[in-house]
């Protein structure tokens, strides 16, 4: 029986389907695709993206740590086999240089080589949109991967396809919860994938969105260059680079009017992986908007009325107590003594000191 037919793929696809559902089981999943290809290791990266904090089987982290420290993630000859990968699902270096080619080549000798590694066999899983690829690592002894071996890989591929698939819809359900949370409380919201495109958007980052913020293919783009060019820097330090910092608002001008600010960050519930579809989000705040507590709020910390809670929410929008009752459809009167009750309930004396407290809420 040749070798091939003893890839465990059933022990593998298990294995994906459970990180996918589970995303604490991406290190174990590795752990598995090494073991069941009689491999030294398995990494699993985003193909379009050179990205750190990749899932990988513990024996690779040595590698992963000079890979990303000795800049060699910029120069990784390997990407170029995506081709191939989309064409065959299976993809290996000998799809990009001769064996005489990787005995001489730096990414082989000077990378590779101190940690044992040589050959590699790159696995598609793809679905809808995302394209990963399982990057399986053999050692200079192991040798390449046969022919046949390939073949089987091939069919793993297809295989995988599910847990990419299982993957990206759980992934996208994270990231309509953690927008819907923001929703809740009319800040608008814009999500971000790996390649820094914006795959969602609230209800509130939709009514920003017009000459002045835009989406262009997929890109948040302002009307101002330098506005745009700022925000895809944070974008890469937050998602590639994973500062730890807590960066400042970029300024988002409008012809007439103050800037709005963005605010860019990185969302753990969210980009629980980097694989997952969102990886930051950017809240944008606009400084000439008006923004009061909601009436459930009002009437929890005030133990107002319905009424009084409304009222309120208007005083603090700034309107008289005149526009108020029209609006309402109440008599000035009533207006005026809901007012006094609000005040008594709040501790305030006056229309200001009342806007002022409930914009701390």
């Amino acid at each position: 029986m040749p070798m091939d037919a003893n890839f465990d793929l059933e022990a593998i696809e298990r294995a994906f389907v459970e990180a996918a559902v589970d995303p604490t089981k991406w290190k174990e999943a590795m752990t598995v695709a090494a073991r069941a290809t009689g491999s030294t290791g398995a990494l699993l990266f985003d193909a379009q993206s050179h990205l750190p904090g990749i899932p990988q089987s513990e024996n690779m982290e040595a590698a992963t740590e000079a890979y990303i420290q000795g800049g060699w993630s910029e120069r990784d000859v390997r990407y170029g086999i995506l081709s191939r990968l989309l064409q065959k699902g299976v993809a290996t270096d000998l799809d990009l240089f001769t064996a005489d080619q990787i005995e001489r080549h730096p990414y082989y000798q000077e990378f590779l080589a101190p940690h044992k590694l040589r050959w590699f066999a790159g696995v598609k899983v793809a679905s809808g949109d995302s394209l990963w690829c399982l990057s399986i690592q053999r050692s200079i002894e192991q040798g390449p991967f046969s022919p046949d071996q390939l073949e089987t890989l091939a069919d793993l591929s297809r295989r995988l396809a599910s847990a990419s698939a299982v993957s990206n819809m759980l992934g996208f359900s994270r990231v309509d919860a953690a927008l819907d949370a923001y929703e809740r409380s009319n800040t608008p919201a814009f999500v971000f994938d790996v390649s820094g495109n914006v795959p969602r958007l609230n209800a509130s980052a939709e009514m920003l969105l017009g000459d002045t913020l835009k989406i262009t293919g997929r890109r948040l783009t302002s009307s101002d260059r330098n506005a745009t060019q700022a925000l895809e820097t944070l974008l890469h330090e937050v998602i590639v680079r994973e500062s730890p910092r807590s960066p400042g608002p970029i300024l988002l001008p409008r012809p007439g009017r103050r800037p709005m600010l963005a605010y860019v960050q990185k969302l753990p519930s969210v980009s629980y992986s980097p694989l997952a579809p969102g990886q930051a989000v950017a809240v944008v705040t606009d400084p000439e908007a008006a923004r009061t507590p909601t009436l459930s709020a009002l009437q929890a910390c005030f133990e107002l009325t319905v009424a009084e809670a409304k009222l309120a929410q208007n005083i603090a929008l700034g309107k008289s107590l005149e526009r108020i009752g029209h609006e309402c459809g109440i008599a000035y009167d009533t207006a005026r003594n809901q007012l006094k009750a609000v005040f008594a309930k709040t501790d305030t004396h006056s229309q200001c000191q009342l806007a002022s407290l409930l914009s701390r809420l």
